[in-house]
Protein backbone atom coordinates (compact mmCIF):
# COMPACT_ATOMS: atom_id res chain seq x y z
CA UNK A 1 0.00 0.00 0.00
CA UNK A 2 1.26 3.76 -0.43
CA UNK A 3 -0.17 7.11 -0.12
CA UNK A 4 0.26 10.61 -1.45
CA UNK A 5 2.51 13.04 0.85
CA UNK A 6 -0.56 15.39 1.56
CA UNK A 7 1.89 17.85 3.05
CA UNK A 8 3.85 18.17 -0.01
CA UNK A 9 1.45 18.72 -2.49
CA UNK A 10 0.09 21.52 -0.21
CA UNK A 11 3.24 23.38 -0.31
CA UNK A 12 3.66 22.84 -3.90
CA UNK A 13 0.15 24.65 -4.59
CA UNK A 14 1.84 27.34 -2.38
CA UNK A 15 5.11 27.96 -3.67
CA UNK A 16 3.32 28.13 -7.05
CA UNK A 17 0.68 30.60 -5.97
CA UNK A 18 3.25 32.70 -3.94
CA UNK A 19 5.82 32.93 -7.19
CA UNK A 20 1.98 33.72 -9.57
CA UNK A 21 1.39 36.87 -7.33
CA UNK A 22 5.05 37.80 -7.35
CA UNK A 23 5.17 38.69 -10.86
CA UNK A 24 4.57 42.14 -12.05
CA UNK A 25 5.71 45.57 -10.80
CA UNK A 26 7.99 45.72 -7.39
CA UNK A 27 4.87 44.88 -4.51
CA UNK A 28 6.01 47.24 -1.06
CA UNK A 29 6.06 46.06 2.48
CA UNK A 30 5.39 42.80 1.98
CA UNK A 31 5.18 40.05 4.93
CA UNK A 32 4.79 36.60 4.81
CA UNK A 33 3.63 34.42 7.55
CA UNK A 34 3.88 30.13 7.32
CA UNK A 35 1.65 28.00 9.90
CA UNK A 36 1.36 24.63 10.01
CA UNK A 37 -2.41 23.86 10.87
CA UNK A 38 -5.04 21.41 10.24
CA UNK A 39 -2.55 18.95 8.35
CA UNK A 40 -2.12 21.74 5.59
CA UNK A 41 0.62 24.40 5.32
CA UNK A 42 -0.68 27.69 5.08
CA UNK A 43 0.82 30.98 3.98
CA UNK A 44 -0.41 34.39 4.33
CA UNK A 45 0.70 37.38 2.84
CA UNK A 46 -0.17 40.73 3.76
CA UNK A 47 0.81 44.46 2.19
CA UNK A 48 1.69 47.84 4.13
CA UNK A 49 2.66 48.86 7.57
CA UNK A 50 0.22 46.90 9.75
CA UNK A 51 0.78 43.79 7.90
CA UNK A 52 3.10 42.12 10.25
CA UNK A 53 0.79 42.67 13.53
CA UNK A 54 -2.38 41.65 11.67
CA UNK A 55 -1.01 38.07 10.10
CA UNK A 56 0.15 37.33 13.70
CA UNK A 57 -3.48 37.86 14.86
CA UNK A 58 -4.67 35.99 11.82
CA UNK A 59 -2.53 33.10 12.84
CA UNK A 60 -3.70 33.06 15.98
CA UNK A 61 -6.71 33.09 14.95
CA UNK A 62 -6.52 29.81 12.74
CA UNK A 63 -5.05 28.19 15.84
CA UNK A 64 -7.14 28.57 17.75
CA UNK A 65 -10.25 27.75 15.60
CA UNK A 66 -8.60 24.74 14.57
CA UNK A 67 -8.00 23.14 18.04
CA UNK A 68 -11.55 24.16 18.37
CA UNK A 69 -13.16 22.56 15.33
CA UNK A 70 -10.84 19.12 15.80
CA UNK A 71 -13.52 16.33 15.87
CA UNK A 72 -10.80 13.57 17.50
CA UNK A 73 -9.44 15.91 20.11
CA UNK A 74 -11.12 15.13 23.13
CA UNK A 75 -12.94 18.38 24.81
CA UNK A 76 -12.71 20.12 21.57
CA UNK A 77 -15.66 21.90 20.53
CA UNK A 78 -16.73 19.37 17.51
CA UNK A 79 -15.63 16.44 19.97
CA UNK A 80 -18.08 17.55 22.83
CA UNK A 81 -20.70 18.38 20.29
CA UNK A 82 -20.14 14.79 18.97
CA UNK A 83 -20.64 13.10 22.01
CA UNK A 84 -23.57 15.16 23.55
CA UNK A 85 -25.94 12.49 23.41
CA UNK A 86 -28.09 15.05 21.44
CA UNK A 87 -28.17 17.19 23.96
CA UNK A 88 -28.80 21.20 22.72
CA UNK A 89 -25.27 22.93 22.41
CA UNK A 90 -24.74 26.43 22.57
CA UNK A 91 -21.92 27.24 19.97
CA UNK A 92 -19.78 30.35 18.50
CA UNK A 93 -21.30 31.79 15.85
CA UNK A 94 -18.46 30.50 13.19
CA UNK A 95 -19.73 26.95 13.81
CA UNK A 96 -23.24 28.14 13.72
CA UNK A 97 -22.57 29.61 10.31
CA UNK A 98 -20.28 26.76 8.97
CA UNK A 99 -23.33 24.21 9.88
CA UNK A 100 -25.73 26.75 8.26
CA UNK A 101 -23.75 27.08 4.80
CA UNK A 102 -23.29 23.41 5.04
CA UNK A 103 -26.87 22.18 5.18
CA UNK A 104 -28.20 25.18 2.26
CA UNK A 105 -25.72 23.17 -0.13
CA UNK A 106 -27.09 20.01 1.32
CA UNK A 107 -30.07 20.53 0.76
CA UNK A 108 -29.80 22.29 -2.87
CA UNK A 109 -27.48 18.85 -3.66
CA UNK A 110 -29.48 16.31 -3.16
CA UNK A 111 -26.91 15.33 -0.03
CA UNK A 112 -23.87 15.53 -2.01
CA UNK A 113 -21.89 17.48 0.60
CA UNK A 114 -22.97 15.61 4.59
CA UNK A 115 -21.11 16.73 7.08
CA UNK A 116 -21.90 13.67 9.15
CA UNK A 117 -20.45 11.05 6.45
CA UNK A 118 -17.49 11.60 8.93
CA UNK A 119 -17.52 7.97 10.67
CA UNK A 120 -17.51 6.85 6.79
CA UNK A 121 -14.28 8.82 6.45
CA UNK A 122 -13.01 7.30 9.49
CA UNK A 123 -13.82 4.03 8.35
CA UNK A 124 -11.64 4.25 5.25
CA UNK A 125 -8.59 5.60 7.23
CA UNK A 126 -8.40 8.84 6.08
CA UNK A 127 -8.49 10.25 9.59
CA UNK A 128 -5.60 9.05 11.08
CA UNK A 129 -4.17 7.60 8.12
CA UNK A 130 -4.17 3.82 8.77
CA UNK A 131 -5.88 3.32 5.33
CA UNK A 132 -7.78 0.13 4.33
CA UNK A 133 -10.58 -0.83 2.17
CA UNK A 134 -13.42 -1.58 4.23
CA UNK A 135 -15.91 -4.93 4.11
CA UNK A 136 -19.52 -4.19 2.83
CA UNK A 137 -20.64 -4.63 6.22
CA UNK A 138 -18.28 -2.12 8.21
CA UNK A 139 -19.47 0.70 5.34
CA UNK A 140 -22.77 -0.38 5.48
CA UNK A 141 -22.55 0.29 9.79
CA UNK A 142 -21.06 3.23 9.19
CA UNK A 143 -23.69 4.75 6.52
CA UNK A 144 -26.47 3.70 9.60
CA UNK A 145 -24.99 6.66 11.31
CA UNK A 146 -24.87 9.63 7.96
CA UNK A 147 -28.08 12.11 7.94
CA UNK A 148 -27.62 15.71 8.16
CA UNK A 149 -31.02 16.15 8.12
CA UNK A 150 -31.00 15.32 11.53
CA UNK A 151 -28.61 17.46 12.71
CA UNK A 152 -30.10 20.87 14.14
CA UNK A 153 -28.96 24.67 14.73
CA UNK A 154 -30.62 27.69 15.08
CA UNK A 155 -30.30 31.00 16.49
CA UNK A 156 -31.90 32.74 19.27
CA UNK A 157 -31.38 36.53 19.27
CA UNK A 158 -27.54 36.65 20.04
CA UNK A 159 -26.93 33.06 21.14
CA UNK A 160 -26.85 30.01 18.90
CA UNK A 161 -27.38 26.44 19.37
CA UNK A 162 -26.99 22.75 17.43
CA UNK A 163 -27.64 19.20 18.00
CA UNK A 164 -26.01 16.20 16.69
CA UNK A 165 -27.98 12.98 17.41
CA UNK A 166 -26.54 10.43 19.67
CA UNK A 167 -24.39 8.25 17.76
CA UNK A 168 -23.64 10.40 14.82
CA UNK A 169 -20.56 12.66 13.97
CA UNK A 170 -19.95 15.54 11.77
CA UNK A 171 -16.82 16.92 10.53
CA UNK A 172 -16.48 20.22 9.35
CA UNK A 173 -13.22 19.48 6.86
CA UNK A 174 -15.02 20.31 4.33
CA UNK A 175 -16.12 24.02 5.62
CA UNK A 176 -13.92 24.94 8.10
CA UNK A 177 -10.83 26.11 5.85
CA UNK A 178 -13.48 28.52 3.69
CA UNK A 179 -15.12 29.60 6.75
CA UNK A 180 -11.43 30.29 8.23
CA UNK A 181 -10.23 32.38 5.10
CA UNK A 182 -13.69 34.46 5.65
CA UNK A 183 -12.56 34.75 9.34
CA UNK A 184 -8.65 36.01 8.30
CA UNK A 185 -9.79 38.64 5.80
CA UNK A 186 -12.37 40.04 8.25
CA UNK A 187 -9.33 40.05 11.27
CA UNK A 188 -6.84 41.37 8.46
CA UNK A 189 -9.03 43.92 7.67
CA UNK A 190 -10.30 45.29 10.64
CA UNK A 191 -6.23 45.48 11.60
CA UNK A 192 -5.53 48.03 8.78
CA UNK A 193 -4.42 45.66 5.89
CA UNK A 194 -6.06 46.38 2.17
CA UNK A 195 -4.31 44.26 0.16
CA UNK A 196 -3.33 40.27 1.00
CA UNK A 197 -3.80 36.61 -0.43
CA UNK A 198 -4.62 33.74 2.39
CA UNK A 199 -3.39 30.03 0.98
CA UNK A 200 -4.65 27.43 3.38
CA UNK A 201 -4.15 24.64 0.78
CA UNK A 202 -6.28 23.98 -1.85
CA UNK A 203 -8.21 27.17 -0.28
CA UNK A 204 -7.08 30.25 -2.05
CA UNK A 205 -9.05 33.89 -0.47
CA UNK A 206 -8.16 37.34 -1.45
CA UNK A 207 -8.27 40.50 0.40
CA UNK A 208 -8.64 43.42 -2.12
CA UNK A 209 -6.52 43.90 -5.16
CA UNK A 210 -2.93 43.91 -5.47
CA UNK A 211 -1.00 46.74 -4.47
CA UNK A 212 -0.77 48.25 -8.18
CA UNK A 213 -4.55 47.40 -8.18
CA UNK A 214 -4.54 44.66 -10.25
CA UNK A 215 -5.85 41.59 -9.80
CA UNK A 216 -4.25 38.13 -8.49
CA UNK A 217 -3.52 35.59 -10.35
CA UNK A 218 -4.51 31.68 -8.76
CA UNK A 219 -3.31 28.56 -10.40
CA UNK A 220 -5.10 26.12 -10.29
CA UNK A 221 -3.18 22.42 -10.12
CA UNK A 222 -2.44 20.03 -12.63
CA UNK A 223 -4.02 16.98 -11.19
CA UNK A 224 -2.17 14.81 -13.04
CA UNK A 225 1.12 16.59 -12.09
CA UNK A 226 0.56 18.46 -9.03
CA UNK A 227 4.17 20.29 -9.19
CA UNK A 228 2.55 21.90 -11.80
CA UNK A 229 -0.27 24.16 -12.75
CA UNK A 230 -2.95 23.26 -15.60
CA UNK A 231 -3.93 26.91 -15.88
CA UNK A 232 -4.59 30.63 -13.73
CA UNK A 233 -7.28 32.68 -13.26
CA UNK A 234 -7.55 36.40 -12.48
CA UNK A 235 -9.96 37.76 -9.54
CA UNK A 236 -10.36 39.81 -7.65
CA UNK A 237 -11.72 39.83 -3.83
CA UNK A 238 -12.71 36.23 -3.75
CA UNK A 239 -12.05 32.42 -2.57
CA UNK A 240 -10.56 29.72 -5.20
CA UNK A 241 -11.56 26.41 -3.21
CA UNK A 242 -10.19 23.35 -5.04
CA UNK A 243 -11.39 19.43 -4.25
CA UNK A 244 -9.72 16.96 -5.67
CA UNK A 245 -9.45 12.81 -5.92
CA UNK A 246 -5.34 13.64 -6.20
CA UNK A 247 -5.09 15.40 -2.65
CA UNK A 248 -5.53 12.66 -0.46
CA UNK A 249 -5.61 9.08 -1.77
CA UNK A 250 -3.94 5.24 -1.58
CA UNK A 251 -3.23 2.50 -3.24
CA UNK A 252 -4.17 -1.08 -1.89
CA UNK A 253 -4.26 -3.90 -4.56
CA UNK A 254 -3.37 -2.14 -7.82
CA UNK A 255 -6.81 0.22 -6.86
CA UNK A 256 -6.72 3.93 -5.96
CA UNK A 257 -9.39 5.02 -3.05
CA UNK A 258 -9.38 8.73 -2.72
CA UNK A 259 -10.88 10.87 0.59
CA UNK A 260 -13.81 12.37 -1.42
CA UNK A 261 -16.45 10.06 -0.19
CA UNK A 262 -19.82 10.00 -1.70
CA UNK A 263 -22.38 9.99 0.80
CA UNK A 264 -24.94 8.04 -1.25
CA UNK A 265 -22.75 5.02 -0.89
CA UNK A 266 -20.11 5.42 1.24
CA UNK A 267 -17.38 4.92 -0.91
CA UNK A 268 -15.17 7.50 -2.62
CA UNK A 269 -17.05 9.09 -5.52
CA UNK A 270 -16.85 7.85 -8.99
CA UNK A 271 -17.92 11.59 -10.65
CA UNK A 272 -16.09 11.19 -13.72
CA UNK A 273 -14.03 14.65 -11.94
CA UNK A 274 -10.76 14.97 -11.12
CA UNK A 275 -10.83 18.36 -9.43
CA UNK A 276 -13.87 20.66 -9.18
CA UNK A 277 -12.96 24.20 -8.73
CA UNK A 278 -15.02 27.10 -7.46
CA UNK A 279 -14.63 30.82 -7.58
CA UNK A 280 -16.93 32.06 -5.20
CA UNK A 281 -17.22 35.79 -3.10
CA UNK A 282 -17.79 33.25 0.16
CA UNK A 283 -14.92 31.06 1.24
CA UNK A 284 -17.49 28.79 3.40
CA UNK A 285 -19.76 28.72 0.52
CA UNK A 286 -17.06 28.04 -1.79
CA UNK A 287 -15.68 25.36 0.42
CA UNK A 288 -19.08 23.74 0.37
CA UNK A 289 -19.42 24.03 -3.24
CA UNK A 290 -16.03 22.57 -4.30
CA UNK A 291 -17.00 19.47 -2.58
CA UNK A 292 -20.26 18.92 -3.43
CA UNK A 293 -19.67 19.59 -7.39
CA UNK A 294 -16.90 17.06 -7.15
CA UNK A 295 -19.04 14.39 -6.14
CA UNK A 296 -22.47 15.26 -8.16
CA UNK A 297 -20.21 15.03 -11.49
CA UNK A 298 -19.49 17.44 -14.09
CA UNK A 299 -23.46 17.46 -15.66
CA UNK A 300 -24.62 17.43 -11.87
CA UNK A 301 -22.16 20.66 -11.05
CA UNK A 302 -23.26 22.59 -13.82
CA UNK A 303 -26.88 21.95 -13.13
CA UNK A 304 -26.59 23.06 -9.72
CA UNK A 305 -24.87 26.00 -10.79
CA UNK A 306 -27.02 27.05 -13.68
CA UNK A 307 -30.17 26.23 -11.07
CA UNK A 308 -28.47 28.51 -7.77
CA UNK A 309 -25.65 30.94 -9.31
CA UNK A 310 -23.33 32.42 -7.34
CA UNK A 311 -20.43 31.23 -8.62
CA UNK A 312 -18.15 30.14 -11.08
CA UNK A 313 -16.64 26.27 -11.97
CA UNK A 314 -13.53 24.94 -13.59
CA UNK A 315 -14.06 21.51 -13.67
CA UNK A 316 -11.18 18.90 -14.64
CA UNK A 317 -12.57 15.41 -16.00
CA UNK A 318 -11.28 12.32 -16.61
CA UNK A 319 -11.28 12.52 -19.89
CA UNK A 320 -9.03 14.91 -20.18
CA UNK A 321 -11.11 17.89 -20.99
CA UNK A 322 -11.25 21.48 -18.82
CA UNK A 323 -14.64 22.67 -18.35
CA UNK A 324 -15.26 26.11 -17.35
CA UNK A 325 -18.15 27.79 -17.15
CA UNK A 326 -18.77 31.07 -19.05
CA UNK A 327 -17.89 33.88 -16.38
CA UNK A 328 -14.42 32.96 -16.41
CA UNK A 329 -14.11 32.84 -19.79
CA UNK A 330 -11.65 36.39 -19.73
CA UNK A 331 -10.22 35.42 -16.59
CA UNK A 332 -8.87 31.75 -17.17
CA UNK A 333 -5.40 30.84 -18.81
CA UNK A 334 -4.45 27.88 -20.08
CA UNK A 335 -0.64 26.59 -19.14
CA UNK A 336 -0.05 24.45 -22.28
CA UNK A 337 -2.24 22.13 -24.14
CA UNK A 338 -2.66 19.14 -22.05
CA UNK A 339 -6.28 19.61 -21.58
CA UNK A 340 -9.09 20.47 -23.98
CA UNK A 341 -10.56 23.82 -23.06
CA UNK A 342 -14.64 23.80 -22.83
CA UNK A 343 -16.82 26.81 -21.58
CA UNK A 344 -20.32 26.33 -20.70
CA UNK A 345 -23.18 28.46 -20.10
Amino acid sequence: MKHTSICCKLLTLTLLLSALTGCGSKEPEKTEKQIFAMDTVMTLTAYGEAAGPALDAAAAQINETARLLDPEQEGSLVWTLNHSGGARTEVPALLYHMLDTAGTVYARSGGALDLSVYPVVKTWGFIDQAYRVPSPDEIAAAMERVDYAAVTYEQTGDACFAAVPDGMEISFGSVTKGAMSDAVVDTLRENGVTSAVISLGGNVQTLGLRPDGSDWTVAVQDPHDTGTFLGTIAVGETAVVTSGSYQRYFEENGMVYHHIIDPATGYPAESGLLSATVVCPDGAMADCLSTAMFVLGEDGALDYWRTWGGFELLLVTTDGRVVLTDGLRDAFTANGDRYTIVFTD
